[in-house]
């Protein structure tokens, strides 16, 4: 059975992007090139409420591109895959190419 997380208020899901040990050719690459912190957006939450009671949105949508912070987040395994949970004002920005 497949579980699917939907974030509470203003979390986000993230899975972390692995970046290649090896090029096409099969070289192998050091550990230490080119370390990006980064991830795909997996599930969004609805957002939080202000004093008011006015709905706050998530300002970051499914399948972004985001820089994460080197520590934080929570970790989150579902079906040996894992993820890891921020609140949207704790990513860095968005990754464009």
């Amino acid at each position: 059975m497949a579980k699917r997380l939907i974030p509470c208020l203003n979390r986000i899901l993230v899975e972390k992007i692995v970046p290649p040990s090896k090029t096409t050719a099969g070289i192998l690459l050091p550990e230490k090139t080119s370390k990006l912190n980064s991830g795909k957006i997996v599930a969004v939450g609805p957002g939080a409420r202000d004093r008011d009671g006015k709905l706050i949105p998530v300002s970051l949508k499914e399948g972004d591109t985001v820089l994460l912070p080197e520590y934080g987040g929570t970790e989150v395994k579902l079906d040996e895959k894992e993820y890891h949970l921020y609140r949207d004002d704790d990513i860095l920005g968005t990754l464009h190419e």
